[in-house]
């Protein structure tokens, strides 16, 4: 049995108490739409001092269903995690966590380039030093070329884009993923409507395109990842959900799909 309670306060310290003071009452606790940067703080707060899995579907969920979906993409163009080059549009509590996850699973932290709204993070962008720390670890680890700009530059010669920000179309221009290297991939994960539009990114020379969305091929959505995740926590008794446990289970739906017989428009398993 599930139940919803909303909040009437944006306080971290007023929401960890009051989940801590539900806690008595559930099994587990899923949490959403909590703003980044205090999103962050709120999950390992809780996982750290609850004795029941705490989950935050928008992190953990979503970056389980990208990695699935990114390791099998680059089964079908060839391409090996570790040498990939990654472009990473936002950079907000689902950007953050496929980051770290996919950093994981294989691919290399350097060969990131991750964009805000200001631009690509770099060692430079002090401005959230203070008060990003997520963002900050990104841009003093990741982008090793050390790229400045935008979203153009960040994702010039990358094998994938994985765009999780605002809704487009036109957040994502075709001529960027013309520029980007052969046989790319492009996950466009905004709803309703994706940062661009799946035909105009084949259009621009994409090999794989993926959205939210269940309306074209290959759908890369918490949904496929949650609640069989959460379930499987409780039904072993299970502390806490850890990157490790999404890791494992972004596996195991990648192997699902695999097991099917992958192709440029099947590359996660589908609800259906």
């Amino acid at each position: 049995m599930q139940f919803q309670y909303v909040l009437a306060t944006k306080d971290p310290e007023e929401i960890i108490k009051t989940v801590k003071y539900l806690a008595p009452s559930f099994g587990g606790i899923n949490l959403e739409d909590i703003e980044n940067p205090k999103c962050f703080e709120i999950l390992a707060r809780l996982q750290a001092e609850m004795k029941i899995p705490v989950w935050h579907d928008d992190q953990q969920g979503t970056a389980t269903i990208v990695t699935a979906g990114a390791i099998n993409a680059h089964k079908v163009v060839g391409k090996k995690l570790k040498d990939s080059k990654v472009a990473m549009v936002g950079a907000g509590a689902a950007n953050i966590a496929i980051s770290r996850v996919m950093i994981a699973a294989g691919f290399n932290i350097k060969n990131i380039v991750m964009c805000d709204s200001k631009g690509t993070l770099h060692p430079g962008r002090t401005d959230i030093k203070e008060t990003h720390h997520e963002k900050w670890f990104m841009a003093t680890h990741s982008n090793a070329e050390g790229i400045v700009g935008g979203i153009k530059e960040a994702m010039k010669g990358a094998d994938i884009v994985v765009a999780a920000s605002r809704p487009g179309p036109g957040v994502i221009q075709k001529d960027w993923i013309s520029g980007m290297a052969d046989n790319s991939i492009v996950f466009a994960t905004a709803n309703p409507i994706p940062e661009i539009w799946p035909w105009e990114a084949k259009e621009a020379g994409a090999r794989i395109v993926a959205t939210g969305r269940s309306d074209f091929p290959n759908q890369v959505n918490n949904s496929i990842g949650f609640p069989g995740i959460f379930r499987g926590a409780l039904d072993v008794r299970a502390r806490t959900i850890t990157d490790d446990m999404c890791i494992a289970a972004a596996n195991e739906i990648a192997k699902t799909a695999d097991d099917k017989g992958l192709s440029e428009t099947y590359i996660v398993p589908t609800m259906g």
